[in-house]
């Protein structure tokens, strides 16, 4: 969860980068990142659903993988304009992170909504979800809404995070 904005973009280009390559050298088609995406994402949502869900009854939205097509397309559209891997590596690997956290933010957004405990206090959906979601083997005081992780410092600390990924 701290780490979440920087490591996977960093994580998550080296296969697309190979199945680019593989398809722009043999093929001439500028869609390997793509390609590769879109299958990362349907066996991550297959596991996801399949495993957490159906298996351990553990929510769907507390599981959910970031979403990477954003960036891979702009992968793919750098590979193709520039026609150059170098120019790929460098504009088109700046771009893969710093599209990740704007990219998610479609689905982030509803669980940073204010909602009014019954019990008093003003919190976000997502806190709430971490307050009332009993997992068995985690103690009360982690329950507890957090406190210095990247989530808190949301703002200033997510694009120097995605700028660092970039690099």
């Amino acid at each position: 969860r701290r780490w979440w904005v920087t490591l996977t973009p960093i994580l998550l280009i080296t296969f697309p980068a190979a199945t680019q390559y593989f398809m722009w050298e043999k093929m001439r088609l500028p869609i390997g990142a793509t390609f590769c995406v879109m299958t990362l994402h349907f066996g991550q949502w297959m596991n996801r659903v399949s495993n957490f869900y159906y298996w351990a009854w553990f929510p769907v939205n507390f599981t959910a993988p970031g979403l990477m097509i954003p960036s891979a397309i702009f992968l793919d559209v750098t590979l193709m304009m520039t026609g150059s891997y170098m120019f790929t590596a460098l504009f088109g690997g700046m771009g893969w992170s710093l599209l990740f956290y704007p990219a998610n933010w479609t689905w982030l957004a509803p669980f940073h909504l204010a909602f009014k405990h019954p019990s008093g206090p003003l919190m976000s959906i997502a806190d709430l979800m971490g307050m009332e979601y009993v997992r068995s083997a985690t103690p009360e005081y982690i329950r507890i809404v957090e406190r210095g992780t990247l989530r808190t410092f949301g703002r200033d600390v997510t694009p120097v995070s995605s700028f660092f990924a970039g690099f």
